[in-house]
């Protein structure tokens, strides 16, 4: 079947999502990872708009791509104005990019109640600006822009922008969803009419362009393909304004697993998820856990039936292979948890079972009962890898705390100050040490931190990203037992530990000596591993 071409627009409709920027040098790192992913176009920006696109074009001209198109996104001429003389067109010629898209008004509503102008002098605009890029030696997409609203009010009209752009050259037209409010049958009904026009008139190929203020986005973008549509327009994350736009996530999954409509290699597909994760820290936005194909949770399993069953034949709870995009199989360990939830994980973890004579099922009780207690071992498997050691009297902590005092100090000029001292043991030596911090935890952070770094010069590559805070029992108020979660990272993985206390200084301790066991363990073993094993270890 006919290749669907991707068009990805993260960086100029993406941007447009709340909380969403991206610097001019940061959209070309961006840019890079598409056209490496073997996405067809890149919509780099609006350079008629701001600065920061005209910088990103100007850098974008000392880049090679290997495989995608770089596009200059723009709007028609402005009424009563020869193209030429119109700065938004000078601004998209001089992005010096292949192609360019334009969007033009199809819904009448827009063109005579919103931009005060007349539906003949609209389509002048469209016929117009498409012909004077053409002629300037520039592929055309053309955005319809509010085509299926436009459509519902006035067919005839909305037909009529189509075949307009095409009488001035466009080499595609694009069908856009703007507001987001169309449902998949219809937007199914009304591209089979498009089509049957489109085939009529003239042979150009024609494109999907949704959002996703129903949660449809995807859904219609697979609809528009199963109808004709032969581009599929879209962002890394599902990122865009209001609800945002559809998702290449999951579309590009979809097509060709689901659809047999390649369009991407099965090498660069599973690049997909470190695509998403590159895209997020990139916006310094945290994951979805639940993004389906490339989420921590896509393939995640919690209920001992399911992970019985995926132990013999995976594909009973899994639709697709994780690695098939990247991703992996995840076993989480809870109250819900069986035996087999447990074995599993061990596996994974490299800690051997009956060490010391506890089996799976003494070990699965352990476990609810410490998840009564207000434990959460899904969410931070660190913790767990840990605790599974202890059990099987294979733990062997790389420090012990001997004791630490953390003093806050306030007064009605300044903000509160933080100290922390702190006393371990490593191999037999003491170390005391004190640091300050924003807080206690901080400084309980910085003090462990400086006493571990004179045996452990790696720590300096490990950072916290993430702290939270949980009461899990409210009734008792200040006195309630609460959890608290840390998440920390290295170069090359990122992992999750756990701490429960009535005391915050108690829980958040135990979450952050568990993260610096975790990693210096980590490291001990990738440092004991024989040289030819290093990369596989690295990676897991």
């Amino acid at each position: 079947m006919e290749p669907i071409l991707l068009y990805d627009t993260t960086l100029r409709d993406g941007t447009q999502g709340e909380n969403i920027t991206f610097s001019a040098e940061e959209k070309i790192k961006i840019a890079l990872r598409l056209d490496d992913m073997g996405i067809h176009y890149i919509e780099g920006g609006w350079p008629g708009s701001n600065p920061r696109d005209l910088q990103f074009f100007d850098l974008a001209k000392k880049v090679k791509f290997t495989h995608a198109r770089l596009t200059a996104f723009g709007s028609t001429r402005r009424p009563g104005i020869h193209p030429a003389d119109d700065e938004n067109l000078r601004a998209l010629l001089a992005s010096d990019t292949p192609s360019v898209t334009v969007f033009g008004k199809s819904w009448n509503l827009h063109v005579e109640a919103v931009m005060n102008n007349t539906l003949q002098e609209n389509l002048a605009m469209i016929r117009e600006t498409v012909a004077f890029l053409k002629q300037h030696g520039r592929e055309v997409i053309f955005d319809a822009e509010h085509f299926f609203d436009g459509y519902k009010d006035n067919r005839a009209y909305a037909l009529q922008t189509l075949t307009t752009a095409i009488d001035g050259g466009a080499d595609f037209v694009v069908l856009c969803d703007t507001n987001g409010g169309t449902l998949p049958m219809e937007l199914e009904a009304i591209i089979k009419d498009v089509s049957h026009r489109l085939h009529s008139y003239h042979p150009t190929p024609f494109g999907i362009h949704t959002h996703n203020d129903c949660g449809l986005a995807v859904a219609n973008s697979i609809a528009a393909v199963n109808a004709g549509a032969v581009m599929v327009h879209g962002t890394i994350n599902g990122y865009g304004e209001r609800c945002g736009n559809a998702d290449l996530t999951t579309i590009i999954p979809l097509l060709c697993l689901k659809m047999d409509r390649p369009c991407v290699a099965p090498e660069n597909l599973t690049k997909l998820r470190q695509l998403s994760r590159f895209v997020n820290e990139t916006a310094n936005l945290v994951p979805l856990n639940n993004r389906p194909f490339v989420g921590k949770s896509a393939f995640a399993h919690k209920g001992g039936i399911h992970v019985s069953a995926i132990m013999k034949v995976p594909r009973a709870y899994e639709h697709i292979e994780p690695d098939l995009v990247g991703n992996q199989r995840r076993v989480l360990v809870s109250d819900l948890s069986g035996k087999s939830n447990v074995e599993y994980k061990a596996k994974e973890l490299n800690v051997e079972l009956g060490h010391n004579g506890l089996d799976s099922r003494q070990i699965v009780a352990e476990i609810k009962q410490l998840e009564q207690q207000g434990y959460q071992f899904d969410v931070a498997e660190g913790s767990f890898k840990i605790l599974m050691e202890k059990f099987t009297d294979q733990f062997e902590p790389l420090f012990e705390l001997e004791s630490f005092r953390v003093t806050i100090e306030k007064d009605k000029e300044q903000p509160c100050a933080a100290h922390a001292t702190i006393k371990i043991s490593v191999g037999g030596k003491h170390e005391i040490t004190a640091a300050e911090g924003y807080g206690p935890v901080s400084a309980l952070d910085n003090a462990l931190r400086k006493a571990l770094g004179k045996f452990f010069p790696d720590l300096d590559t490990m950072r916290l990203v993430d702290f939270k805070v949980r009461v899990i029992d409210g009734r008792r108020g200040t006195a309630a037992k609460v959890r608290v979660f840390i998440e920390s990272r290295d170069q090359d993985q990122i992992w999750s530990t756990i701490g429960v206390s009535e005391d915050i200084i108690e829980a958040s301790w135990q979450a952050l000596a568990d993260s610096f066991q975790y990693k210096l363990a980590n490291e001990k073993r990738i440092r004991s591993a024989p040289k030819t094993q290093e990369p596989e270890l690295l990676h897991k």
